[in-house]
């Protein structure tokens, strides 16, 4: 058992240890909701620790009332978030920081550090009323000014991020006025800004928002139900000042009269009338007549007489049951007929209530009978349509009418038509009485399709996927049923031998147009044809319209190299003499790109050189010179790799490969490294007079087609200077840079390519054997095919043909 003076011990030393550190307390401040995990702080840095005992001294941390929100990691000395902190549910404070009280407690030796953690509020609530709706009454009869308090809302943040002010909805009666209490609380009343009235809106629907004052504001709705008490301000109205009637004389009692009806706008007892005669209103009158003084009802009482009294007058009053009671008046005539006590009747014959809607004009559809018991001109009767319509009555005896076709009829703009017929006798008052005759109208097909557009231009991007869908060309027909339905489709044309049918196709029920093929831009660029829509009446009805294809191009093909030509593969190799000044063109690489405009663009760089400092390459025209002269250090070998590349998105390229050697001396024979347009007529051995035979020949054609030249170059007039023969480039080659160049080997088939290809024909560059005379061949694009002679057949080889 611990004796008392060791049981005493440990309370001393921990009463020291909080003494210790009383007077100083780390504080540290931090928002809320901050993540878990987050480092609020170094402690270990922060209180002077060594982070590496920590764990052996038994480092713990105690929160005041809970423990489940920080923790300290022992190998770091970091105070850090085990679980988001709500500073709404932590503390009580209306503070905008509540600070959490913890101590870092060391077991061995005994120490104790006092923490203050600052939670500061940030704006993670909305504010929120209490209800969300807010019911309300007011009457009609309130000033301008009188308040109705709202319930404010609440917000659980604090300062600045509490409620800051209210907005309500648009409203011409209605506005907030917002004060604040003793304690910053914002309280709101609705203000009355213009009179009310029930009879115009007997409820008002407003929207009440609170928004507070965080960064970015929060805000909350709530319903505010306003409505508006009935107060007597309106008095009873009749729906005319005076009614005029007519009845017959012996009427019998309770026969009704008229039945009065006046309405109140405003509501409950304010709107209950009754009615009752006024003093203007003469006895006999009264004692012939009775009237319902709820219902408004006039019947009569006693007996008429037509002769004793032609017209009775009745003035009457209907008076609501308001606190202040407010009245309308009202006259009623009555005119006693002298027995014509019969009105005139209508028979329908015959009728055709459904017609086509293209029935000629003067049809008839229908045949209408009249009749009237009376006698005299209580007898007569007259026929009539109550409204203007495409219709005529026409009278073919006293009492039978034809109703005709009057005006061509339309059911796209009319579908159907009530016809009232009114029958009318000569009676005084006269007496009359209606039928009404509904015509349907039959649709028929008098409607084209029409398309929304009269020319459609349509975008496609060349390499489309076969089947793609380019457009919805939808026409529209008014008509029903079968002449509403439509069929589409492509109205034949060919292009080249090519049907439309086989480039483009249309679903026939929707009017989807689809591309059969994928558009090559370089090949095809645009297509003009016409779509169809017929609808299925009988006879059927179409009308087309025009669509235009535009094949967009897209950077799909890759840049060809024409020069430097290579005989095999991509390598090019040349021989240049040492002794080459600076600036000497080396080589020239042309490539061309059968796409346009920005896609065709051609760009040229090195991917390799072996001295930087030795040779450069103009990226517009592809030439290569010397930056320097050759140098005893420099290699005989050198190696240059170029890239041609388009503008298009993506670049596509294609790469060329020269090999220079360098030679001490001119080279001897230029045409063993030379390559020229189809080379043939070489050398065999053929006996020596057919030689010289064959060679007097061909020179005086030589001469021959020399003079036709020089004539035709005097009679028109030069352009351009031609460019240089193949021998004067040797011969320049040989007496300026001895061989040095590679310029009259590929500048001259890159010229010689364009000269004739511009004459529409097709150049096939092949190698040269040793010892070949110069020929150059062309033949017509259209035929693709190359010339040759039998002893140069075996040893002449096309290398590329390029198709134009």
């Amino acid at each position: 058992m611990m004796k008392p003076v060791e049981r005493w011990v440990p309370f001393f030393f921990v009463l020291w240890a909080k003494w210790e550190t009383a007077l100083s307390v780390t504080r540290y401040s931090i928002p809320e909701e901050m993540e878990r995990g987050s480092v609020v702080a170094n402690l270990a840095a922060d209180l002077g620790l060594d982070v590496s005992g920590l764990a052996q001294r038994e480092v713990k941390l105690d929160i005041f009332h809970n423990n489940k929100y920080l923790d300290i990691n022992k190998r770091t000395g970091e105070l850090f978030i085990v679980e988001k902190m709500d500073r709404e549910s932590l503390c009580n404070t209306k503070t905008m920081t509540c600070f959490l009280k913890l101590d870092l407690i060391i077991e061995s030796p005994l120490r104790i550090f006092n923490i203050e953690l600052g939670i500061i509020d940030i704006n993670d609530n909305a504010p929120h009323f209490r209800r969300d709706r807010i019911e309300l009454d007011i009457s009609e009869s309130a000033t301008p000014g009188e308040r109705l308090s709202l319930p404010n809302a609440f917000d659980p943040d604090v300062g600045a991020n509490t409620v800051k002010t209210y907005k309500l909805s648009e409203s011409e009666h209605f506005t907030v006025d917002i004060h604040s209490g003793s304690d910053g609380t914002k309280y709101v009343d609705l203000v009355l800004m213009k009179a009310l009235d029930r009879e115009e809106k007997a409820v008002h629907n407003l929207i009440l928002t609170a928004i507070d004052g965080g960064v970015p504001a929060r805000s909350g709705t709530a319903s505010i139900i306003v409505r508006v008490q009935d107060t007597n301000d309106n008095a009873p109205q009749f729906d005319q000042a005076v009614y005029s009637l007519n009845m017959s004389e012996n009427s019998p009692a309770g026969t009704v009269v008229i039945k009065l009806e006046a309405t109140d706008a405003d509501e409950g007892p304010n709107a209950d009338l009754t009615y009752s005669f006024t003093l203007y209103t003469s006895e006999k009158t009264q004692e012939m007549f009775s009237l319902n003084s709820k219902t408004g009802e006039i019947a009569v009482k006693g007996t008429i007489d037509y002769e004793e009294m032609k017209i009775f007058e009745m003035f009457l009053e209907a008076k609501d049951n308001g606190p202040v009671p407010l009245s309308g008046q009202c006259r009623v005539t009555v005119y006693v007929k002298d027995m014509n006590d019969n009105y005139p009747e209508i028979t329908i014959k015959s009728l055709k209530n459904t017609v086509e809607e293209n029935i000629p004009v003067g049809s008839v559809i229908a045949l209408v009978g009249v009749s009237d018991r009376d006698t005299g001109d209580n007898g007569k009767v007259n026929l009539t349509m109550n409204k203007a319509l495409p219709f005529l009555l026409n009278q073919t005896s006293d009492y039978l009418y034809e109703l005709l076709v009057s005006e061509p009829l339309d059911r796209e703009i009319v579908p159907e038509y009530e016809i009232i017929l009114v029958v009318t006798d000569k009676g005084n008052p006269p007496l009359s009485d209606n039928e009404t005759i509904t015509v349907h109208l039959l649709d028929v097909n008098d409607n084209a399709p029409q398309f929304p557009q009269t020319f459609y231009t349509i975008p496609v991007m060349e390499n489309n996927a076969p089947g793609a869908l380019l457009s919805s060309l939808t026409a529209i027909d008014p008509d029903l049923h079968e002449n509403q339905y439509l069929v589409y489709f492509i109205i034949e044309k060919e292009i080249v031998n090519t049907s439309m049918s086989m480039l483009f196709s249309i679903n026939p029920e929707n009017g989807n147009l689809y591309a059969l093929k994928t558009f090559d831009y370089e090949i095809e660029k645009e297509f003009l044809f016409h779509i169809e829509a017929r609808d299925s009446g009988v006879p059927p009805l179409s009308s087309n319209v025009t669509v235009h294809i535009i094949i967009m191009d897209q950077n799909d093909n890759t840049p060809l190299i024409v020069s430097p030509w290579r005989a095999h593969g991509s390598v090019v190799e040349e021989k240049i003499p040492r002794s080459t000044d600076k600036g000497t063109l080396i080589a020239k690489v042309i490539a061309i790109d059968s796409d346009s405009v920005h896609n065709s663009r051609i760009a040229y760089q090195f991917l390799h050189n072996t001295d930087a400092t030795l040779f450069s390459l103009d990226q517009y025209n592809g030439e290569i010179r010397t930056m320097r002269m050759f140098s005893y250090r420099d290699s005989r070998h050198q190696q240059l790799v170029v890239i041609a590349k388009d503008n298009g998105e993506p670049a596509l390229s294609a790469t060329v490969t020269i090999k220079l050697s360098t030679v001490e001396t001119a080279l001897k024979t230029y045409a063993d490294m030379t390559e020229v347009p189809l080379g043939y007529d070489i050398f065999s051995d053929l006996n020596l007079y057919l030689v010289i035979g064959l060679g007097s020949v061909s020179f005086l054609l030589l001469i021959t087609i020399l003079v036709t030249i020089v004539l035709k170059c005097q009679k028109t007039k030069p352009s351009k200077a031609a460019p240089p023969c193949r021998n004067s480039v040797i011969s320049e080659r040989n007496s300026t840079i001895a061989d040095s160049t590679l310029v009259s080997n590929d500048a001259y088939w890159y010229s010689l390519f364009l000269a004739e290809t511009r004459k529409g024909k097709l150049v096939v560059r092949q190698p040269v054997p040793k010892g070949a005379r110069y020929v150059v061949s062309s033949l017509p694009r259209s035929t693709g095919l190359t010339e040759t002679s039998d002893s140069a057949a075996s040893t002449l080889q096309v290398r590329k043909t390029i198709k134009l």
